[in-house]
């Protein structure tokens, strides 16, 4: 019998530290035939990665997955205008592409973070040769692009809210991260809920398994570490983090201290506040690592820090980072609304409303009280409820019979 055939379309892919990646392993461990369609990578500092840039390479195999990448305008510098040839080139050359694709694919996927734009492609090539084509809505437009460019004109907002439903539109089928995205996914559509499917994002399995790192401990021993680990933007808020972390510390003789790990088009601005706020003795910048890596972090971190801002609709979904937190069996508090602050809180974390810089201060304070036994087990509440809730092998199954069925 042969082996079904998915094309999984995404603009960011290896080696850029994206979940499509894994995904794409387990999609191969089911014994299914993958290939990919993507960009060149320079995501999040906008500069190519090694041994890449406009002359390719394009085509690649990412462990037996034939990789096809198209040409994009590289983020470089992480400015408005740099982004926005970003989000808009990929899908011109991606469309551009497809005649290069073999064929013979029984479905088509897309991994669809920022731009709603990258799905473009799929739509083209699924309707084209019949195929079902299923997106994965991790970030909802255009309510994410707002969080990132500050589009005030109306006539722009209107034709960014005109494209975004055409093309959520003309998907066969979708997928949202929680209940809330899905029913507006459907209110925006007219979508029934049967092709509208909630599927939340897990981690990797590597996320579970301590790394205990003899340097990182003696670099930050006798101190409490809150650790961030991801891309900084101006969706994450890290600006109400930092103040909190500045207010909590105020008010106990704990040596609060944060570790920011990642990097990202707010870094610039993250760091001037720093300094603004004489907080360089307790805010430390590490930098980018390998997803493998974070491990070593969350090790290390007697507590881990999610945060969102308050725009409304950054609600409807819960960060892919929240399941990895939760992996780690450490506490974990979330500065968010919607459905990220109702995950975080049913599984036994402290949550707090974006922004709200007096009541994340409070609960870092609460933290900071807690003996070890407790924060421990804290801890491990908040990892059984990710065994339950976001083990990879049950959300692959529900995604490959979701977007080659049509069933969860």
């Amino acid at each position: 019998m042969a082996k079904q055939r998915v094309l999984v379309v995404t603009q960011h892919f290896w080696p850029e530290n994206f979940r499509i990646n894994d995904i794409v392993e387990g999609f191969l461990a089911e014994g299914l035939e993958v290939d990919v369609l993507c960009g060149l990578p320079n995501y999040p500092k906008g500069e190519w990665f090694d041994g890449y840039g406009p002359q390719g390479p394009f085509e690649e195999f990412y462990r037996t997955a034939q990789v096809f990448r198209a040409k994009e305008w590289p983020r470089r510098g992480n400015t408005s205008l740099n982004i926005f040839l970003n989000y808009v080139s990929w899908p011109l050359y991606a469309a551009g592409a497809l005649h290069r694709l073999p064929g013979g694919y029984d479905a088509v996927f897309c991994f669809n973070t920022s731009p709603v734009l990258m799905c473009w492609p799929a739509i083209r090539y699924a309707r084209k040769h019949h195929v079902p084509f299923t997106n994965y809505v991790l970030d909802l437009w255009p309510e994410n692009l707002y969080s990132v460019l500050p589009v005030q004109n109306r006539a722009l907002r209107a034709v960014a809210q005109g494209v975004s439903d055409w093309l959520y539109k003309r998907c066969d089928r979708l997928i949202a991260m929680s209940a809330p995205l899905a029913l507006r996914l459907q209110q925006r559509t007219g979508k029934p809920a049967e092709q509208v499917a909630v599927i939340p994002q897990y981690c990797e399995d590597f996320y579970a398994v301590p790394c205990p790192d003899e340097a990182l401990q003696a670099r930050f021993a006798g101190r409490f570490n809150l650790v961030f680990t991801g891309t900084f933007t101006p969706a994450q808020s890290l600006e109400t983090v930092i103040h909190a972390v500045g207010l909590a510390r105020q008010q106990t003789d704990v040596d609060l201290h944060l570790l920011l790990v990642g990097d990202g088009m707010s870094r610039a601005a993250l760091e001037q506040l720093v300094q603004q706020e004489d907080a360089a003795g307790y805010v430390t910048f590490y930098g980018s690592v390998p997803a493998t890596d974070v491990p070593r972090f969350t090790t290390l971190a007697d507590a881990l820090i999610v945060s969102l801002s308050d725009s409304p609709d950054l609600g409807l979904t819960v960060p892919g980072k929240v399941a990895s937190y939760m992996a780690a069996g450490k506490p974990v508090l979330a500065s968010m609304d919607g459905a990220g602050h109702e995950a975080v809180a049913q599984a036994g974390g402290l949550a707090s409303p974006a922004c709200d810089v007096p009541a994340l201060a409070d609960n870092l304070l609460q933290l900071c009280r807690m003996d070890e036994a407790e924060r421990a087990g804290m801890g491990g509440q908040i990892r059984r409820y990710y065994e339950t809730h976001y083990r990879r092998a049950e959300i692959l199954r529900r995604l490959k019979d979701f977007i080659l069925n049509g069933t969860v």
